[in-house]
Parts: C-alpha cells; sequence; structure tokens
C-alpha cells in the first residue's frame, strides 16, 4: 500500500492518559491477528484439532481466524469509545461528548457489524465465492457466529439487544471501519475460499467449536494487548510493513513467555517408572496398567477402598493415554481447597516423569486461595513479601514443581497449564456463564480430567458434573472418575453423558454387587471389571451404635488412658463446638492434645489447624506425637486427607460417607504404640477396627423424631432421614464393614430405588422433601448450564440470565456466605487479624452466613466506621468485603482456637 492516509490511522487501540502515549487501532487489531496467526500455526495440535472438527482445512482456518481476529475491537472505531481519551492529539479523530459511551466496544463491535460491515463487504464482491449469486444470503447468515465469536473477547459474547448503532458511530467511523475491513481482507484473505463458508453443516458445526474458538479469540487478545506503553507506535507505516516488521515479532516474544507450548510426553514404561516408591502394584493398579485403551476419547469410573492408590491408578491411566496421542495435560478436580493443596504437593516431584528429558511442563493450583499455599508460592517464584493486595511472580525455576508465572497469575489461565490441580468448581465454570468460561473450556480441551471424590457431590454439582464431561467428550476428552463407591445409578449418569457427547451408544451397566469396580467406555471388552483389593486395606470395621454423650466422653477417657488417639467426626459446626466445649472441661483432657477442626475459622487459623491435623495424624506421624490426641472435625477431614486414627467416633451419616470416614480408622499399617510399620506386608497390631456411631438407637419403628431427638441439626444437613434409617437397618445384621465385600450391598441397599419401600411411613415425609429438593437442585443446575449446542452466543444462558452483571451463576448450591475480614484495633488504626508478613489480610477472612450479618453489625461501635470506611478506601481488596473489628464485644464470638460461633443459625451447618 502506498497511501498511507486512509482514516483508520486517525483512531487509537491502546493509550495511557498520564503519558499522552497511544497505540494506533489498526496496529493494536493487528497485534492480536499476529497472536492468532501463531496459536493457528497449522503445525500445531490446537489448529489441526479444531480444523478436523469443522472438518476444513488447517490453513484456511489460520487464514480466517486471522481475518477475523484483525477485526475483533472494530467496535473501538466508535467515537463514543474514542472520546474515552479526549484531545490525546490533533493527529486523531476529534472527540464528540454527545455520544456517551454506554455500550461496550465488544457489544459496538458486533453491532457494526451486523448493521454496516457486512452488507457493504458483500455487496462489494469481498469474498471469493464460486457461486457468488445463490450463496450470499447464507453467507451473510453464517459470518455472523464467527464475528460474534471474535468481538466477544472479553470472556463473554456480546449483547444481541436492539441497539441503534448510529448512536455510538457516526458516518466517518462506519467508513474508517469499512476500509480498515477492505484492507485486512486484501491482507490475509487472498486465495482464501470463501465457499467453505457456505458448506453445509459448517454452521452447525462451528456452535460446539465456537467455545474453543472463542477460548483462543480471549488468548490471543490478552497476548496481544501486552504491549508497554514504550512500544506504542503511532508512526503510520503500511499494514502490510507493520505485520511483518512490528507484530509478528511481537507477537513470537510474547507467546515465548507464556509457555504453551506441548512439552513432549515421554513413553510409557510402567507404573514404577512414574512412582518409584510403589514396589507391588494393587489389583486396581495392575488393572490399569495393562488394560486395552480404545482408539478415540474415553470414560473410565475406578471405585475401589480408600488406600487402594486411585490416585496414582488414575495418573497411570492419564500417561498412557496422552502417549497414545489420546489427550495431553491433565486436570485433577478436588472437592476443597485442602485437598487440592494436599493433591498439589504430592504431584509436585511426579509429574515432570509423564513428560519428555528435556521438557518444561507447567503444574497450577487453580482456587480461589491458590496463593496462600506457600508450594504454589513457592513453585511459581513468588516474593517472601509482597502488598497485602496483590501478588507477583519472577521469572526463575523452583526444583521441585515448575509454574509459568504468566499461567498462575490467574485462575482463568491456570487450566491452560499442562497440569492443572485445583477445586472441581474451577472446571465447572467452563459450562456456566461465568466470565472467561471459553478460557477455561479451551483450557480443559485435550486434557484428561481427573476427578476425585465424586462420591461427595451433592445433586446439583453433579449434574453440573455430568454436563462437563458430555462437553468434554463432545470435544474430544477423556475423563477418569474416582470414588470410594458409587450407586449404580449415578454411575450410569456419568456413562450416559460421556456416551452422549462422543456420540455413541450406552452399554448396559449390570447392577453388580462387585466391588472394587472397573468401568470403562468404550471398549471391545467388558465395560466392567471385578478386581480384588489389596491385603492391607481388605479388612473389616465393626459397627457400634451409641447414643448418649457419656458414651462418647467414656469412649474417649479410655483412648486417653491408652495412649491411643482418637477423632469424633461431627455433621455440624454447633454439635462439633459443643463437643469440643464439654471435653475442655475434662480434667482427664489434656488441652493441649485437644484440637477442634471445622470451616468457620479465619484462614489463619484454618490453615495452622490442617497443618496441625496432617502432623499429627499423617502417614508419617509417630506414637509419641499421637498419644493422647483426640480431634473434633467436621466433614472437613472426610475427604483426601490422608489421615490414620486409632479410635473413630461418627455421628450417623449416609452409608457412603461412613464408609469414607470408616478409611481414616488405621488407614496405615502401625505397631500397637502407633508407629508406622514400613515393611512391606506388615500387620497392623492395633488391634480390632471399630468405629463407633453415635446417633438414635436403631429401631424398626421410628417415631417421627427419631432423629431430631439425637442429632438435631443433622437432619438439617443430611435431609433424607429414610436413608439415614436405611443405613443402620443395613449395617444392623453383621453390626461389620468388610469393605471389599459388603460395600456394593450397602450403598445399593440404602440408595437402590427398590429399597426406599422399605422406609417407616413415619419418616417418609422426610424424604419426599429431600427427594423433592435433590430434584430442585439438578433443575437449578440444569437451568444454570450453558446450552452450549447453541454455540457462543449470549442466548446461550438466557434461561439463568447468566452473562449479566447482576447475576452471579455460583458452582455450588448451599447457605448464602459472605466473606468478611478479621481486624485487630490498634488505636485508631485497623489492622489485619492474621499478623503474617505476607497476604495477612487474606489470611484474616472468614466465610459467614449472610443473614447474620445484621445481627453482627450491631456490635460494631459507631467511632469504628470512619475508621472502617478509610481503611476500605486504602486497601484496594477490602473495597467490596465487609470488615469486623474484633472488639471486646465480638471477641466473645471468635476464637482462634474455636472458630466463630454466633448463634444456632450460624453454626448449625455442615463443614
Amino acid at each position: 500500500m502506498t497511501d498511507l492516509t486512509p482514516s483508520y490511522y486517525k483512531y487509537w487501540g491502546k493509550a495511557d492518559k498520564e503519558t499522552g502515549q497511544y497505540h494506533l487501532l489498526p496496529y493494536h487489531c493487528l497485534d492480536v491477528a499476529a497472536v492468532g496467526w501463531l496459536l493457528f500455526n497449522p503445525a500445531e495440535p490446537l489448529c489441526q484439532r479444531l480444523a478436523k472438527q469443522l472438518i476444513v482445512n488447517p490453513e484456511w482456518l489460520q487464514r480466517w481466524m486471522v481475518f477475523c481476529l484483525s477485526l475483533h475491537d472494530i467496535g473501538k472505531f466508535a467515537i463514543a469509545f474514542q472520546s474515552l481519551v479526549p484531545d490525546q492529539s490533533t493527529s486523531l479523530v476529534p472527540s464528540n461528548s454527545r455520544m456517551p459511551y454506554s455500550e461496550r466496544h465488544d457489544t459496538l463491535g458486533f453491532i457494526l457489524w451486523q448493521d454496516v460491515l457486512s452488507n457493504k463487504w458483500l455487496d462489494s464482491g469481498g469474498l471469493s465465492l464460486e457461486s457468488r449469486h445463490s450463496g450470499l444470503a447464507k453467507l451473510l447468515r453464517n459470518l455472523d457466529p464467527w464475528m460474534e465469536i471474535v468481538t466477544g473477547h472479553h470472556g463473554e459474547p456480546p449483547k444481541r439487544m436492539p441497539i441503534r448503532h448510529q448512536n455510538f458511530f457516526t458516518v466517518t467511523d462506519e467508513d474508517a471501519a469499512c476500509y480498515f475491513r477492505e484492507d485486512v481482507a486484501a491482507l490475509f484473505l487472498k486465495d482464501v475460499n470463501g465457499a467453505v463458508l457456505v458448506e453445509k453443516d459448517l454452521k452447525k458445526r462451528l456452535k460446539f467449536v465456537s467455545w474453543q474458538l472463542a477460548g483462543a479469540v480471549v488468548l490471543a487478545d490478552w497476548l496481544g494487548s501486552g504491549r508497554g506503553a514504550e512500544s506504542y507506535c503511532q508512526t503510520r507505516v503500511s499494514l502490510d510493513e507493520y505485520w511483518q516488521y512490528h507484530a509478528l515479532p511481537f507477537a513470537k516474544q510474547v507467546i515465548a513467555k507464556t509457555d504453551l507450548a506441548h512439552s513432549e510426553i515421554a513413553p510409557f514404561i510402567g507404573t514404577s517408572h512414574l512412582f518409584p516408591f510403589i514396589k507391588s502394584l494393587t489389583p486396581l493398579q495392575d488393572w490399569v496398567e495393562k488394560r486395552q485403551l480404545a482408539i478415540s476419547n474415553q470414560l473410565f469410573i475406578l471405585e475401589d477402598v480408600t488406600g487402594a492408590g486411585k490416585t496414582e491408578a488414575a495418573l497411570v491411566l492419564a500417561h498412557r493415554l496422552m502417549a497414545n496421542g489420546l489427550g495431553h495435560g491433565i486436570y485433577v478436580a478436588l472437592p476443597t481447597m485442602a485437598t487440592a493443596n494436599s493433591m498439589y504437593t504430592r504431584l509436585g516431584k511426579a509429574y515432570r516423569r509423564l513428560f519428555g528429558m528435556d521438557a518444561h511442563p507447567s503444574m497450577v493450583l487453580a482456587h480461589g486461595a491458590r496463593h496462600l499455599s506457600e508450594e504454589f508460592r513457592n513453585s511459581v517464584g513468588m516474593p517472601e513479601s509482597a502488598p497485602a493486595n496483590q501478588f507477583y511472580s519472577e521469572d526463575e525455576e523452583p526444583i521441585e514443581a515448575y509454574c509459568s508465572a504468566w499461567l498462575a497469575d490467574s485462575r482463568k489461565k491456570a487450566l491452560l497449564a499442562e497440569i492443572g490441580v485445583g477445586t472441581l468448581d474451577q472446571a465447572l465454570l467452563a459450562i456456566l456463564p461465568a466470565k472467561h468460561q471459553s478460557l477455561r473450556m479451551l483450557g480443559l480441551a485435550q486434557k484428561l480430567l481427573i476427578v476425585d471424590e465424586v462420591h461427595s457431590y451433592d445433586p446439583y454439582m453433579n449434574q453440573l458434573l455430568q454436563t462437563l464431561i458430555e462437553a468434554h467428550a463432545r470435544q474430544g476428552g477423556s475423563a477418569i472418575l474416582l470414588s470410594a463407591t458409587l450407586p449404580h445409578q449415578m454411575r450410569e449418569k456419568y456413562v450416559r453423558a460421556f456416551c452422549k457427547g462422543t456420540g455413541i451408544n450406552v452399554p448396559t451397566l449390570e447392577e453388580s454387587p462387585s466391588y472394587p469396580l472397573a468401568t470403562h467406555v468404550p471398549t471391545l471388552e467388558q465395560s466392567e471389571t471385578a478386581l480384588t483389593t489389596r491385603h492391607e486395606v481388605e479388612r473389616a470395621v465393626s459397627v457400634t451404635f451409641i447414643d448418649e454423650i457419656d458414651d462418647a466422653l467414656n469412649l474417649l477417657r479410655d483412648v486417653v488412658k491408652k495412649g491411643q488417639c482418637a477423632c469424633w467426626i461431627r455433621n455440624t459446626v454447633k454439635d462439633a463446638r459443643a463437643a469440643y466445649d464439654t471435653l475442655v472441661n475434662q480434667e482427664w483432657v489434656d488441652k493441649n492434645k485437644l484440637t477442634l477442626f471445622h470451616s468457620r475459622f479465619a484462614m489463619v487459623d484454618r490453615r495452622r489447624i490442617e497443618t496441625k491435623t496432617l502432623d499429627l495424624f499423617d502417614k508419617n506421624s509417630t506414637a509419641e506425637k499421637r498419644q493422647g490426641q483426640i480431634l473434633i472435625a467436621t466433614q472437613v477431614v472426610e475427604q483426601s486427607l490422608d489421615l490414620d486414627f486409632d479410635v473413630m467416633i461418627s455421628d450417623l451419616a449416609p452409608i457412603d460417607l461412613l464408609i469414607q470416614r470408616a478409611g481414616r480408622l488405621h488407614r496405615h499399617v502401625r505397631d500397637a504404640a502407633g508407629n508406622h510399620l514400613k515393611t512391606e506386608g506388615a500387620i497392623d497390631q492395633r488391634g480390632e477396627t471399630c468405629l463407633y456411631i453415635f446417633g438414635p438407637m436403631p429401631t424398626e419403628t421410628p417415631a417421627e423424631d427419631w432423629l431430631k431427638s439425637k442429632l438435631p441439626g443433622t437432619q438439617a444437613v443430611y435431609q433424607h432421614v429414610g436413608q439415614l434409617w436405611l443405613t443402620q437397618q443395613r449395617l444392623l445384621p453383621s453390626k461389620k464393614i468388610c469393605i471389599s465385600r459388603d460395600a456394593r450391598m450397602l450403598i445399593e441397599g440404602v440408595y437402590g430405588e427398590q429399597d426406599q419401600a422399605f422406609i417407616p411411613d413415619t419418616l417418609l415425609n422426610f424424604s419426599f422433601n429431600a427427594e423433592g429438593e435433590a430434584g430442585s437442585k439438578r433443575g437449578m443446575a440444569q437451568l444454570n448450564a450453558l446450552k452450549l449446542e447453541q454455540g457462543y452466543t449470549r442466548t446461550s444462558a438466557e434461561d439463568s440470565g447468566g452473562w449479566d452483571k447482576e447475576t452471579r451463576i455460583p458452582t455450588r448450591l448451599g447457605i448464602d456466605t459472605m466473606t468478611v475480614a478479621l481486624a485487630r484495633i490498634d488505636g485508631d488504626h485497623l489492622k489485619p487479624y492474621a499478623q503474617e508478613k505476607e497476604f495477612a489480610w487474606e489470611l484474616s477472612m472468614i466465610d459467614l452466613p449472610k443473614k447474620n450479618w445484621g445481627k453482627i453489625q450491631e456490635n460494631i461501635p459507631a467511632r469504628l466506621h470512619g475508621i472502617i470506611k478509610r481503611l476500605k478506601e486504602d486497601i484496594k481488596m477490602l473495597k467490596w468485603i465487609e470488615v469486623l473489628p474484633l472488639t471486646e464485644e465480638i471477641t466473645r464470638y471468635y476464637d482462634s482456637d474455636t472458630g466463630w460461633g454466633l448463634n444456632k443459625e450460624v453454626s448449625d451447618e455442615s463443614d
């Protein structure tokens, strides 16, 4: 191009108000397009995979997407947008205050495309068609979804509501955008056949692929927007010259810093290579090492007892699948942040063996408080000290785990890492109308999705997980689900969701009594394989029912007398605190050996208690440490934490949770004193393993208040009272759980459809209400999940009202909580409750029920209101968080050893 005066050079794309520097809009558009050129390299797996799903040529997809990306910011041609930085330069279009910027530029870009650019372009013959006269109308319809994808580059689709483009764009703006579109078409679409766009069924295929494309667009925009003000360009050069000598070199530099390249997968040698500490394989591990794999994506459901090595088995499967070219990367999804932290530590040394010797794969922790994990901060190179409201990353490679700082600085990017460990919530956000969900969808594509503790999720999360599995399968992903036990009907639902996503027939699953069990779909062999379990964990647990607090106290007194350790798992925070308060006043209890662990602690205290709990009761704990220790806990200890107790009391709970809790009894082989025996084949010497179940005594004729008479809070947590009654009845005959023999019978005997008929009439109303609420939760999940089949468009979330600023779609249902920062009073100042050097305010936070905030606020003295206001103005991260000063009155409600307890409403909850 010799004419350097097109009007599109009069528009800025990025600007710095302080320095007055700006980057021309056409250059910014080409920066982003250049990143797209590299992301959609036809030689790279991303472009090849998406082209295959669209059934188009990879070279065609690269050129077409780069053209579309060059138009991603056409909404910025609006004078309404340009006027955000008025009088930036006389070389730019003059501002116009009469056109307010009341719609974002992403939506404005899509509206401009629909109303102006598409029609003018096609009218001028701007795209090569073999039969233009017959394809124009169809082409016009087929172009819109592509432009919806690229203009929706800020993490959500653009609005489609009626908007008059004339309210934001002048005719001059429209002309500039048209000229720019013509010139980038000339630059990128030479020899690109537009007839592909009117090919039958492409639009339909695009709907499902659009979510990954949208994620790639978000990624390209983030990376392409990385220019600092020092490299802004206002000099007018031809688009071709800027592309060759500025945009492409910049894109290569920025891509190199992100560690997005695929690391080479190491060949699978054997389980012992991946996990050298495994000297002999468990039956499950032997099965996953030898199982014949399908040639396409597949689903595995692995059910085995606690301690059978399910996590290692899942990683062996994942390695085999990746080595066979059936995926690249892993995301391990866990139920809680604590379990995710623990898994991140476990994988820190093993994950590199999945990749080649010279590879530098990234592993990132993905959950809301991951920067508070010391292990994660060390792995990403975070500094020892940082401002309270943010953290920074350094460019260094630690010894154990390597994380790209760019990948680690945002949960939204974390799923792009080759190995991700985090909560299930981060993966579920890929199928909910959450901002940047498309980036998560892209990150999960081709990853092996491993979901641990599948049995622990409620009906709402289970339904969302089914939707995620279907979506993951549709884009070619494999999944591995791990569970101690899983009802047959739930197993069927997961298999059905996967088969729907892959478009294959659903196999018939037998209502087999076998346990452990491996389910594999699709396969040329039997879908289900009965397994044995290893000798060390194939044990019987005696069951004894108790119904008086004094019975529990006597048991614990005996534990202390014998120098053993014990845990009492309570179903509510209120009951846990009550048990702790009772024990702390017993003369035979050493207060230094009594610990309370639940979810209502400030982060700093919860982290301290969790660390203490692991130190006292994990595999490496010694008899000296364990002697006389008593832990009172809620459900926080029943999942994924590697704990081992000599004696356990549990409140009556659903059968699958009791089995899970029993897995923390004699979990490791120890001598009579409690020292870990590491000799292979050693036998536990602590005597009989017994689970004491506290609650109402078993009866065939329960009264209506059967449960409430002993555990009133439990009924609010586990509402299906009939299934709690069935749990007792199924345990009564033998008063023993031989997990490998009885688990399937017990699970189906409580959750099986036919067994619901045995529930007594006096408990039916509770059960009907519980089933109704479970159905409501499943319905809510179906309503909230994106209608992915509609494609990347705003109507995919219209049922839930998602992507609306006022609507927050949750990954979990439960009591409505709010985050509160606890503060110490220091004269006329408020300081964080946590006294750590870094992240003190974040470590001072606690989640409290919203409904109680009004009463809590009444206790804040008026003299502190102004101080709180100034604090929230000074500390950016506190702007939207309530601050609670720990006055003398309020300290009655919070204690570092017992946590929060305002009243019944606050503490009568699980966790």
